[in-house]
């Protein structure tokens, strides 16, 4: 299975983050669109059941995500499953109607500037997103991708406590769990 080891923290500003990052040599991409659509399911509540299903483009790729609950109270750890769809706006309005016509419906979409850095941490590929949320404000994102069959392997917590270091020298302390639908949401 494929899991995405997360934590978020909400920021003032970015700048810190980004001295911090120039000091260890870490380049930061430029600024792109993401506008993440996010559905609800026809029979059962998304928002009870801790999981969400989007379709995400960023430029003219378009992506289809489900996320499965967060299985940990200090990380936003949760199983990730992503698929490429063909690119274009009509690629998107095409995928759009088909979720439709299966009875999911848009719930709200999620429009943010994301600039993304990488590096490594405790030997895994880390991934450092600087997100500037139309109507919820500025946030880091830090990310691990692990495949492990169990949720509570070795590689799980090496991830953890990598994100936890990274965040430490980033000087990020403002965790947030809630996703950014949450945080838009009434």
């Amino acid at each position: 299975m494929h899991y995405e080891v997360e934590q978020k923290f909400r920021v003032a500003s970015h700048e810190g983050v980004l001295t911090a990052l120039a000091a260890q040599g870490v380049a930061v991409g430029k600024p792109v669109e993401q506008v993440d659509c996010y559905y609800r399911h026809p029979q059962r509540d998304f928002a009870e059941t801790d999981e969400a299903f989007r379709l995400r483009s960023v430029d003219q790729k378009n992506f289809m995500t489900y996320k499965g609950p967060k299985i940990d109270a200090e990380t936003k750890t949760r199983r990730e499953e992503e698929v490429r769809l063909a690119d274009g706006p009509e690629a998107r309005t095409t995928c759009d109607a088909i979720i439709r016509n299966l009875s999911f419906e848009p719930v709200a979409t999620v429009t943010k500037q994301r600039r993304i850095a990488t590096t490594q941490r405790r030997g895994l590929a880390t991934e450092i997103a600087l997100d500037d949320v139309a109507g919820a404000g500025k946030f880091v994102e830090l990310e691990i991708s692990v495949d492990t069959d169990a949720a509570d392997d070795s590689a799980m917590s090496t991830a953890k406590q990598a994100l936890a270091d990274l965040a430490q020298e980033l000087g990020l302390t403002e965790a947030e769990r809630r996703s950014y639908l949450e945080l838009l949401l009434p």
